[in-house]
């Protein structure tokens, strides 16, 4: 993993500009640790920040090579699961490769089938190429969007950066939100309308798209997207089908360089990859796998159940670990652990972030960064399988609206409700929410002659797959990178993602259990009573000491004549809720989410100096 940056002018002489282009690739330094690389010409100017996985000495950025005649360069975050067998065929089509890593293939690819190249892509990748013969930059990002890749345009020019703060580095590029921006930060959220970068005139490349940029402008395509048909299979035999893929899709996820190990917090999903895992390792005669979670100090006493929670984890890893052999590690982390690190997910994101559901992740990775450099994570089966309660709520399926904003109690839900008036008025809450909900029900693809309820439950998937998942996508990108970690999910293999699209509902749900068919295709590497353990989401606190630092932290807030965030948020509405929340009785994770986004909020406008434009 990595981080990649680049400027691109049609009109400027960018082969002198090397310190502005250290400046934006000095901002990701955390994203590749191990070293940094250069290349300026005319046109374009590319950096990367390296995190060696493959090939330490022959996967070094930016790639430059000569073709026919053509130079083409590369800068490019990500990994290829399937680069050896593109490589073969690259050879047997006259391709010569001076390295072994994924890069060549990447930059090779490109040569060879040129915009076409991406459709043959199994990984998570952010790629950028200059086609100097061309004149054009290409902006690429994966199928699922696992790793990130921002851009800019500005006059005669185009930067990009993985993360935003690379492009907040380039002077023509300021921290400026508009009423979009801040629609999207109070009214959406958690999730972010595809494409939205929140800065004004910022985007993200959606996933699936490739962008063509010239001087004639940018063309942007879309190589991959979800299809609907028929499903043809049998249960017995789709059973069968997703054991294959998610087999294969371990054994090549397990392929580095370095020392990898698996998250486990004894929930069906992450359960199921490292069972694999470990018995891969085992197949290999490798030693023991390395698993970790994450718990907080005083969880059996403060544990409060919801929805997405129904059972403390540690029993089942515990569990998990004597069925595996795994050597396991578990981080307990306490209020003040937490606090000490409130900032990191705005600096990780250049946004506010989720709060301690993401400081204790980052804590996690910290920790296991330690030992080893990459991780798998359970991440995105819920969204592909169908395992959150709003696929089984009656009333998700009659409203229109996004499920989320029906089922989850969760206080980011509810932060428009403490805008100023005049924010309230300017940003028009419901038909904001109105129009994004609109756009994405008119993205999915439709099976002709589905009945309504199966018709329905598919749309609620596409909002999953393509609104929802970023949300956890994001989280897992950046609090692992802020630690120089690479995270894999296979859950987002693109061929497991687009066959389960089309399983049926009935059959999906099989034995009247959320995500049945999951469950049946692990049955041959879980024990029973992991199979048969219901939905439990990644664990937060509920500890009051948290609460009340919160409490301390809004009140300087509250009191501060010079507060960012009151020239958008009612100071009042703020004093109430800080009352509301010295002696809560029950539901204290839904303050501690509201004060956690609302402090984060106000730190990130006053250390990003945030200018707000309605």
């Amino acid at each position: 993993m990595c981080g990649i940056t680049g400027w691109v002018d049609w009109k400027r002489d960018l082969s002198n500009e090397k310190t502005i282009l250290e400046q934006m690739t000095n901002t990701l330094y955390w994203r590749g640790p191990d070293n940094d690389g250069f290349w300026l010409s005319q046109r374009a100017a590319f950096a990367h920040r390296r995190l060696i996985v493959i090939d330490p000495e022959g996967g070094k950025q930016p790639m430059v090579r000569q073709e026919n005649g053509r130079q083409y360069a590369l800068t490019y975050n990500g990994e290829l699961y399937n680069f050896r067998e593109l490589r073969q065929e690259l050879i047997s089509l006259g391709h010569t490769f001076e390295t072994r890593s994924d890069t060549e293939v990447v930059l090779r690819s490109y040569i060879e089938w040129g915009t076409d190249a991406p459709r043959r892509f199994n990984g998570i990748f952010a790629i950028a190429i200059w086609d100097s013969a061309k004149q054009e930059l290409i902006l690429i990002r994966d199928q699922l969007g696992v790793k990130p890749l921002f851009y800019a345009q500005r006059e005669s020019s185009v930067l990009f950066g993985s993360e935003l703060k690379a492009l907040l580095a380039h002077p023509s590029v300021r921290p400026e939100i508009d009423r979009t921006g801040l629609a999207e930060l109070f009214i959406t959220v958690p999730v972010r309308t595809p494409g939205n970068g929140i800065y004004r005139d910022v985007h993200e490349v959606r996933p699936g798209h490739l962008l063509r940029f010239s001087a004639k402008g940018m063309q942007d395509e879309t190589y991959w997207k979800l299809e609907s048909h028929p499903h043809e299979h049998d249960l017995e035999t789709t059973t069968l089908h997703i054991r294959e893929l998610l087999h294969d899709t371990v054994q090549r996820q397990l392929i580095a360089d370095v020392p990898v190990v698996s998250l486990l917090s004894g929930g069906l999903d992450s359960s199921g990859l490292t069972a694999l895992a470990a018995r891969e390792y085992r197949n290999q005669g490798k030693d023991p796998l390395h698993t970790y979670s994450v718990d907080f100090i005083g969880s059996d006493r403060d544990f409060q159940t919801d929805p997405l929670h129904q059972s403390l984890d540690t029993p089942w890893v515990q569990h998990m670990v004597e069925h595996t052999n795994s050597h396991h590690h578990n981080v307990t982390l306490d209020t003040p652990d937490l606090i000490a690190n409130h900032d990191v997910p705005i600096h990780a994101h250049d946004l506010p972030g989720m709060g301690e559901m993401e400081i204790s992740l980052y804590l996690l990775f910290r920790e296991i960064r330690k030992k080893a450099v990459v991780s798998l994570s359970g991440e995105s089966a819920d969204e592909v399988f169908g395992g959150y309660p709003w696929f089984h709520d009656q009333k998700v399926l009659q409203a229109k609206t996004f499920p989320w904003n029906v089922t989850m109690e969760s206080g980011k839900s509810l932060l428009s409700n403490f805008l100023t008036p005049d924010a309230q008025e300017v940003l028009q809450y419901d038909e904001y929410l109105h129009q994004r909900y609109e756009e994405a029900i008119a993205e999915v693809p439709t099976l002709p002659g589905e009945n309504p309820h199966d018709a329905r439950i598919r749309e609620l998937f596409y909002l999953n797959l393509t609104r929802f998942l970023p949300v956890l996508l994001n989280r897992k990108d950046r609090m692992s990178m802020a630690t120089g970690l690479e995270v894999r999910v296979p859950f987002c293999d693109p061929r497991l993602v687009q066959y389960v699209w089309n399983i049926p509902w009935e059959m999906k749900n099989v034995d009247n259990i959320e995500k049945g068919i999951l469950r049946r295709a692990f049955a041959d590497v879980l024990p029973e009573g992991i199979i048969k353990r219901r939905k439990s989401a990644y664990p937060f606190t509920t500890n009051p000491t948290y609460l009340a630092a919160l409490r301390s932290r809004m009140n300087e807030i509250i009191h501060d004549s010079n507060s960012p965030l009151t020239s958008v948020i009612d100071r009042d509405a703020l004093q109430k809720l800080y009352d509301a929340t010295e002696h809560p009785s029950q539901k204290i994770t839904r303050w501690i989410q509201i004060l956690d986004r609302l402090v984060q909020t106000n730190t990130w406008l006053s250390k990003y100096d945030v200018s707000i434009r309605l």
